[in-house]
């Protein structure tokens, strides 16, 4: 008998869709598909544990097997809940920035400076539309004291940045009026996780899969 495919679903935050298929690409994984929710969830992470249940209802049954890039990212245990509920593992962690750190540099970090704001490549591509005016900070320039006068650095955490990124992220933190600080991690976890769901869950894939990509970012 011919072995099929164990088909894997990746249901990702969109802040870290074009890393996750990046990885997924780069290994040539042919049966994950990756759907990702929007980004923006972040800002009512309240409502990340039913965006994603809603996800794995409405795909399980094409998947032999589902795995969720998301760590907790504020939920505070909500995600998890869903998640023992359904069946589905998600990335360890709090956030995006203790996968890409690494867990125990990450920990360092913060108790080194607990006053830190911390940008990821997506952040940094964005941070006028996020942070300037999402914060209204344009509208009105008071509040950057009020968001950011206990902070003392910004980290730049990146991932795979462009020539100009590390310009781009000096500016950002004169803009906050903070000291700046780059660290290059790569993938960090992000890539050893999903590696870790691939292998777990793969058997040799099928000729003829078509990945489909959804991609909100």
């Amino acid at each position: 008998m011919t072995a099929v495919a164990a088909s894997i679903l990746v249901i990702a935050c969109g802040a870290i869709a074009r890393e996750v298929i990046a990885i997924t690409q780069a290994n040539r994984w042919s049966h994950v598909d990756v759907t990702c929710l929007p980004a923006e969830l972040h800002n009512r992470p309240e409502k990340i544990p039913g965006a994603v249940q809603a996800k794995i209802r409405g795909l399980r049954a094409r998947y032999d097997n589902i795995f969720v890039a998301y760590a907790d990212c504020g939920t505070g245990g909500l995600l998890d809940k869903v998640l023992q509920e359904e069946g589905v593992e998600r990335i360890a962690g709090a956030h995006c920035y203790e996968f890409y750190a690494g867990s125990a540099a990450f920990a360092e970090m913060a108790e080194q400076e607990l006053g830190t704001f911390y940008l990821t490549d997506f952040l940094l591509r964005h941070f006028d539309r996020l942070v300037i005016r999402g914060l209204g900070i344009d509208r009105h320039p008071q509040l950057l004291q009020e968001y950011f006068g206990n902070y003392r650095k910004l980290v730049y955490l990146a991932q795979a940045p462009k020539p100009e990124a590390y310009a781009q992220a000096q500016a950002a933190a004169d803009r906050l009026g903070l000291r700046c600080e780059i660290k290059l991690t790569g993938y960090g976890e992000l890539a050893s996780s999903l590696g870790q769901a691939q292998q777990a869950f793969s058997r040799p894939p099928a000729a003829g899969h078509t990945q489909v990509i959804q991609w909100q970012n």
